[in-house]
Formats: C-alpha cells, structure tokens, sequence
C-alpha cells in the first residue's frame, strides 16, 4: 500500500472534498493523511482519515485582519494581496508540510500549497500531483478564473495569468528558496517538479467547465470529488420540522464571504422574501447574518448533500464547492458573486441555464435578488438544466480519475 498525503489549507471548502477522496483511496488499499488547518482535525478523523495539523490562525480570524481584508478585494491588487497573506501564513507552516510527508509515497496539494508541497515531495523523491478545487491552468478559449473569467481574447486569456504567476513566484520566491535550503535540496528545481512538468488533475466536472483544447495532456478536468457527511451528524430538530412545515424554502448561505456585510446581506434577503413570498433558510456564514422573518429560519453550517435535495433554489456566492453542490442535485440558483473565481462560476452557471443571471454582490438590491428568484424557481427552464448537468455528475467519477493517477504513479500493494 502506498502512504498518501494532502496537503491543504484554507477554508472548510478545502478540506471537505478531500475526505470523500480520502475514503476512496482508502478502498484503493493505500493510507491517506490529510494536512489541513488545526480546526479541521475533528472533521478529518471522524471520517477514519489520519491528520497532521498545519499552523497558522484560523482562517476566519485571518480574513478580519487589514491583509486579509486586502487579499479579498475584486482585480490584480486582491490578487497580490492574497499571494503576500498566503506566503507569510505558509512561512509558519513549513515543517508541518515536511513533518506530514516526512513518510510519504506521494503528495497530492491544492494550488495555495503548492509552492511548498513541491519541494517537500522533491526532497522525499515522491511524485506529486497537483488537484485543484478551481480552475487554474491559462487557457485561450476563456479569461482568467480569478479575475471573474472575462474574456479577455485568447492572447490575453493566457499572457495575463502568466504575468500574474511571475508575480505570485515573485511574492513565494524567499520563502521557497529557505525550504529548499532547509529541505538540503539545491538551488535549481529538480526534473518533474518543475511548474510544467506537475500533473494537474482538476477536481472540476467536465460538464461544468469542459477541457480545454490547449492544455498538455497531464492537465485534466477530472470530475468533482465530494464531502463525506459526518458520521455522528443529525439535522437539528427546529430545521427538520420547518422543512416539513411547507413547501420547499430557498437557501441563502454565502459561505467564509460577507465579512462585515451582515446588515446589508439582511436587508436586501428580508426584501426579497417579503417580495417573493418564499420561505427561506438562511445561513449565517462568517458574515455572522441573524435576522428575523416569520417564513425564515437561520442555520448553521448543514451538509449540503442533505439539504440541497430540501430546497426550490440556492442564492449563494458563487464559490466553487457551493455551485459543485447545488449542480449535483439539480438546483437552479441565483449566484451572488463577491471576488477571485466566483465571478467566473457564477458566469459558468449562467451559461449552463442553472441561473437565471448572476448579481454581483455590489449590485445587489432586494428587488433584483426577488427577481432573480422567481425566475429559478418559477420557470421550469432553469430547474430543467439543472438537472441536465446533475445528470451528467452523475456519470463522472473525479475521485476514480484521481485514484487512477495515483496507482499508476505508486501502485497499492495487496
């Protein structure tokens, strides 16, 4: 059996998907270790998974800082601003990563590690694989995920990213220069481990953003892989009996956005429910939402594989989980894009026919947002290609794809 570690970092979105992964390869007769933030530990080894912890604060804590407030503006300057908050929080992580891989057979990282889970595979002399939860190799036939997916002309399209990863090397550049040392690796890169020569394997359906003609043959959308629900987990009792109380609510959750915009995110979600007439479930996020309405209730964190099946349509932020879950389950939505790649998703559902149009969240006034729901919800157009791509999902198998990569790479042993 070969020992596998991932490495990830972030959010709940970037843990969550790689447990569902986990449990498979798991099947596959190989042990996984997952490296993740230290609040994720519960998550991870409730599910049977090993977890190696990875310091740094919190990334909710993070966020509210100026640098974190920085790294979430829209355009070129966020995305700096994000490449300097990730490499000094990644600064504090370096021995974690090694001390995760310290026996490892490969190494599997998301994009924000890779550029220290690269030179912690090279000096084991693993394989690693790169496995994305978004989209992030340049292409000519769209724009730039993370500045919203424009079309910016298929020169542009690809020069425009590059540029932008000179700029993330750049901000990486003295950091990765101490590992290697500390690593006992030299200054060039070594054969395989260089940026063009890792295996890119997207956790990305097909159907949702189809493969691009100019990639190299390693770089792949695969297919999504999905969270596992806890195992102790048990929907509340209030959320049971209001879902069984009517007809079925819209979700409002705008996931780890929203970060003081609580009183406009509640003032514009009153006004579409009270123009609509919809009941709704809202959840509070890390914008902290607490509002009051007869047909509304507020809820934490659930496990989308239960709830979205519940629900007329999702008015969320476009992140990449969020419109990965919505779409497996047929739901058309109303995305409310903030920064980085979810202009780019909530584009892509647009483009699908899942969403009636996207709002991007400094546009957004109740009465657009009543719209925008009474179109998902009421015209069947939406609900009908919904279930078009959920039907698609159903026949990708992204965590197979991965598995695949990974035995012909190391294969399991009997």
């Amino acid at each position: 059996m070969a020992r596998i570690v991932i490495i990830t970092g972030g959010t709940h979105g970037d843990v969550a998907p790689f447990l569902g992964l986990g449990q498979r390869l798991i099947q596959a007769g190989h042990q996984v270790r997952i490296a993740g933030g230290a609040r994720f530990s519960d998550m991870v080894t409730d599910t049977g998974l090993d977890f190696h912890a990875l310091a740094g604060a919190d990334p909710r804590d993070a966020a509210a800082t100026t640098a974190g407030e920085a790294a979430n503006r829209a355009g070129t300057r966020g995305t700096a601003s994000l490449f300097r908050a990730a490499a000094e929080a990644m600064g504090r992580q370096a021995a974690d990563m090694a001390a995760a891989a310290a026996d490892a057979d490969i190494v599997l990282c998301t994009l924000s590690t890779v550029p220290l889970a690269v030179p912690v595979a090279e000096a084991r002399g693993v394989p690693c694989i790169v496995v994305p939860l978004q989209i992030v190799e340049p292409t000519t036939e769209f724009g730039p995920t993370f500045l919203g997916g424009r079309n910016l002309g298929g020169w542009l399209n690809r020069a425009v990213p590059s540029l932008v990863g000179r700029l993330g090397t750049r901000a990486f550049a003295g950091l990765v220069k101490g590992v290697r040392n500390d690593l006992g690796l030299p200054k060039q890169v070594g054969a395989g481990y260089r940026p063009r020569e890792l295996p890119i394997l997207h956790a990305v359906s097909p159907s949702v953003v189809p493969q691009p003609n100019d990639w190299r043959s390693d770089v792949r959308t695969v297919g999504y892989c999905w969270p596992l629900q806890p195992r102790e987990w048990h929907p509340p009792s209030e959320l049971v009996q209001f879902l069984s109380a009517g007809p079925p609510p819209v979700y409002f959750g705008f996931g780890s956005v929203g970060e003081g915009k609580a009183e406009q995110l509640e003032k514009e979600i009153i006004d579409a429910i009270d123009r609509t007439g919809h009941r709704a479930l809202i959840q509070r996020g890390w914008a902290g939402m607490e509002l009051t309405h007869e047909r509304a209730l507020m809820i934490d964190e659930v496990p989308h594989d239960w709830l979205f099946p519940q629900v007329a349509a999702v008015v969320h932020h476009a992140g990449a989980g969020t419109t990965a879950a919505g779409l497996r389950f047929g739901i058309p939505a109303v995305p409310v894009p903030f920064v980085h790649d979810q202009p780019f998703w909530a584009r892509r559902l647009v483009t699908l026919g899942a969403a009636p149009c996207a709002i991007p969240q400094k546009r957004l006034r109740g009465d657009r947002l009543a719209d925008a729901i009474h179109n998902a919800v009421g015209d069947p157009r939406y609900k009908l290609a919904a279930a078009d791509i959920a039907n698609r999902i159903q026949h990708e198998d992204g965590a197979a794809e991965i598995v695949y990569a990974i035995n012909t790479l190391v294969p399991a042993q009997p």
